[in-house]
């Protein structure tokens, strides 16, 4: 009875180790094939005809590649589901004139965005493409973008964006975000129905008024080692033009005031001594979009450099993470936190904003890990940090005292820097502050119950109002 007790394990034994054999072939065989099944092309009309298709593997051949013609308002529409396009050393030079087309078909979703390349389907990578915009005409709108995301598990991998063709250049905002003259060129969308999508090594250069990378209802979306930069301006220079844009209107920026990070005179002049990004924010997130939320979004290992904003979270409406990150020389905040985001290990500058902001009284428990970067040699600013709402905890340090100029300052309950949209009132209680720095800490009428450690001296503007 035992022998056969044995035989049997041994019979059972060999069944198990050969079906475990079979699956293991069956298992490589998708690479050797998926290898041998990969589609390679040479011309753009050759990739349009497997934008539409599943479950391919497509390499376009190295080259420039020109797009001055399209049927419908998204250009190229990526449609198929689980796909791999190669476009390593490919160029794609896109003709602004599309963007101010009437004749194009609309889209099927309701949007009247203008962009170069869609991507609706699911399970789809796109890598290495270089995509630019010449011509510098304006769209019809401020709308006109590069990549629109709205599809499932979509990533972006190595792609480089330059953008151009945006009016009236030269200005940001100081003439408006949007309608009346305002026609933007953004870079990169991922909105509504996008979920799981991963931006990862992505580079985005900003030549026009717009944001780089922006979501809009999007959930699950990872944005990692991607890096942004803009152009800075100064009023000198606006105001130095003897023709264009500015000098017509006898430089009146129409409304006075703080606009974006930058101060114009109370009748709408524009001021000598200030700074402007000529583009917006760098990383941004919108609350929602058409009542779908903006949900679950993680930034890490990411640049920006001469933005209005550089990562801009605060306007979300879940808890966002940004970590590893790094935002210098810009103009209205280098981060704007948001209700509940965790922020580790980032730093940021403070040359021509505050290095952070917590601008609305509403916003709770906040995490802040930021490091001071050099913030010597800038204008129009001495914020270090700006902090309202409640319940956050706040760690600031530098590696050089001296890279923090004395006359800064960390404000709580504070309507200066990009709070200063706050008509409803500010207020912070429960902040707990470390702060590592030699920067004074000034606690405004509003603050309640601060737990401040500082090395800098803490002022209790309360008492002195008093």
């Amino acid at each position: 009875m035992k022998s056969k007790l044995t035989y049997h394990l041994i019979i059972w034994s060999a069944v198990i180790f050969l079906a475990v054999c079979s699956s293991c072939e069956t298992k490589a065989q998708p690479d050797s094939t998926a290898e041998s099944s990969v589609i390679e092309i040479e011309t753009l009309d050759d990739f349009k005809n497997y934008i539409g298709r599943d479950n391919v593997t497509v390499k376009l051949k190295p080259g420039n590649y020109q797009i001055d013609q399209a049927e419908n308002i998204r250009f190229v529409q990526i449609t198929g589901n689980n796909s791999y396009f190669d476009l390593t050393g490919c160029r794609f030079m896109v003709d602004t004139k599309l963007f101010g087309r009437t004749d194009l078909q609309a889209a099927g979703d309701g949007n009247s965005m203008y962009c170069v390349i869609e991507i609706s389907g699911s399970n789809v990578t796109l890598e290495g493409l270089y995509i630019e915009t010449y011509g510098d005409q304006a769209g019809r709108q401020s709308k006109n973008k590069i990549f629109n995301i709205a599809g499932t598990d979509i990533t972006l991998k190595n792609v480089e964006l330059r953008t151009a063709g945006s009016s009236p250049w030269g200005y940001g905002y100081l003439y408006g975000l949007g309608g009346g003259d305002v026609r933007k060129m953004n870079g990169i969308r991922v909105g509504y129905p996008a979920k799981n999508t991963k931006l990862i090594g992505c580079k985005v250069h900003m030549r026009a008024m717009g944001h780089a990378i922006f979501l809009q209802g999007a959930e699950n979306t990872l944005i990692d080692d991607c890096h942004v930069d803009g152009l800075l301006r100064t009023t000198e220079a606006i105001l130095a033009e003897t023709s264009g844009y500015g000098f017509d209107r006898d430089f009146f920026a129409g409304k006075g005031g703080y606009i974006e990070g930058t101060t114009v005179a109370d009748d709408g002049k524009i001021l000598p001594g200030e700074i402007i990004s000529l583009s917006e924010d760098g990383i941004r997130i919108y609350p929602e979009y058409k009542g779908h939320s903006t949900q679950n979004t993680t930034v890490k290992n990411c640049t920006v450099f001469q933005m209005r904003r550089g990562i801009c979270t605060g306007l979300g409406s879940s808890a966002d993470k940004v970590m590893n990150c790094r935002a210098t020389s810009c103009v209205a905040a280098g981060f704007n936190v948001g209700n509940n985001d965790t922020i580790i290990n980032c730093s940021a500058d403070a040359k021509y904003a505050e290095a952070f902001c917590v601008t609305n009284r509403n916003t709770k428990n906040a995490y802040i890990e930021m490091d001071i970067l050099d913030s010597r040699n800038g204008m129009a600013n001495n914020l270090l940090a700006a902090i309202n709402g409640t319940g956050h905890h706040v760690v600031i340090k530098t590696s050089n005292p001296s890279f923090i100029p004395e006359s800064f300052v960390i404000e709580l309950s504070t309507r200066n820097g990009y709070a200063y949209y706050q008509r409803s009132g500010v207020a912070a209680a429960n902040i707990k502050l470390d702060n590592q720095t030699n920067t004074n800490v000034l606690l405004f009428p509003g603050t309640t119950n601060p737990m401040v450690e500082s090395n800098g001296e803490v002022i209790n503007q309360q008492l002195q109002s008093n």
